[in-house]
């Protein structure tokens, strides 16, 4: 049996109990409002009336990418969005300044397909940092008011991609939908620690959404309404800063009435993950080079889990070192975490197609917590002229 002898007179030890307790049942209803209940989601049917038809509406759509020096994922890739399952639809593709074989590339696939529209940029007219100048660009383009966003380095999982977004817009008075782009599976250290990434930052993206908070978005599969684009003022306020393209504008402009989530297999994209740290250091210094955009409340959304994270450990560790509660108990709580955490962790993997990343989330989480931390403090390159 656990002697509690020395726990039940030490004040300092009752604190450290409580607080790990506190960060335990904090990490257990993160784990199973984001995690679980993202891997397990399914929107209920929309009610009669909601939608602008009675049967599978399938409104006029346009894809826009930005393109940069992407011949060879052009080549690749963008004949899986030309060859969409859709009736009605386009491909506006920006090529802003590449100099290898893009323009080549589109001018061969615009000879097959043609719903794909080129809009090519020879001269440096961006005034601005970033893609947004460029993406404004082939929104302006775009006939259609539904727009779809994505990269040259992206690939539908189907060719249902249109038709799983579009169903985003179940309601008249929705104008953001927010979808998911996962990686492809590798075998790789590397690999992994990416798929958990992704697979960690899209959880809490969307699980906020559903919970009717969305805050930020993946440009890499992202939808609005054009007229709602212009609306709202396109990026005219965040021009001067590089990245935001995607988070920027949704945090600003989405609420709990005007936001979708469409995260079915039909919905999904994917990507390959990057090669060497170096490239992928890059891309996470890019997704929180707009941290400081966001509102008090809004980076204390992102930060509630890792501190919950980080207090339970430093509790426990404390608790261990000054032997006021029994090791057994602190291993226990560990193990009811660490089990809860794979469990709800495993589901939002199989949705995703994540493999069997979710067996080591426990480490992995650890490692983020100490790696995002050391990001987060990292200074920024303001001088990206493009910016993905």
């Amino acid at each position: 049996m656990f002697d509690f002898t020395n726990f039940l007179t030490d004040t300092q030890s009752v604190v450290f109990s409580v607080l790990m307790l506190l960060a335990l049942v904090f990490c257990s209803i993160y784990y199973g409002l984001f995690h679980l209940r993202i891997g397990m989601w399914h929107r209920k049917p929309a009610k009669e009336g909601d939608n602008t038809s009675g049967k599978e509406s399938t409104p006029p759509v346009s894809v826009v990418l930005t393109a940069h020096n992407d011949a060879a994922w052009l080549k690749e890739n963008l004949v899986y969005l030309l060859e969409q399952d859709y009736p009605n639809f386009e491909v506006v593709v920006v090529d802003y300044m590449s100099h290898d074989d893009t323009q080549f590339v589109l001018k061969l696939l615009k000879d097959y397909y043609p719903h794909l529209k080129i809009v090519p940029f020879k001269e440096d007219v961006n005034l601005f940092q970033g893609k947004k100048y460029p993406l404004s660009i082939g929104i302006k383009s775009a006939k259609n008011d539904i727009l779809l966003l994505a990269d040259p380095d992206c690939t539908p999982k189907n060719m249902q991609w249109l038709r799983g977004m579009v169903k985003g817009y179940y309601r008249k008075d929705i104008k953001i939908v927010l979808g998911f782009c996962g990686l492809k599976r590798t075998r790789t250290l590397l690999g992994t620690l990416q798929q958990y990434d992704n697979l960690a930052y899209s959880s809490h993206y969307l699980g906020c959404a559903l919970l009717g908070h969305p805050y930020t978005g993946s440009g890499r599969n992202l939808s609005y309404r054009r007229s709602f684009f212009f609306d709202r003022g396109a990026f005219i306020s965040h021009y001067n800063v590089a990245g935001g393209s995607d988070d920027l504008f949704v945090y600003q402009n989405a609420t709990r009435n005007n936001n979708a989530v469409s995260i079915s297999s039909d919905a999904c994209l994917y990507t390959e993950p990057k090669k060497t740290f170096g490239e992928w250091h890059k891309q996470r210094l890019a997704r929180v080079s707009t941290r400081n955009w966001h509102s008090v409340g809004g980076r204390l959304l992102e930060d509630l889990l890792p501190i919950s994270v980080a207090l339970f450990y430093t509790m426990g560790a404390l608790l261990l070192a000054n032997g006021g509660m029994p090791w057994g108990m602190i291993a226990i709580a560990a193990v009811v975490k660490w089990a809860w955490q794979i469990v709800a962790f495993s589901q939002l993997s199989k949705r995703f197609e994540g493999g069997l990343v979710y067996l080591a989330a426990p480490l992995y989480e650890i490692y983020f917590i100490i790696a995002n931390t050391i990001l987060v403090l990292t200074p920024l390159d303001n001088n990206r002229k493009f910016s993905k």
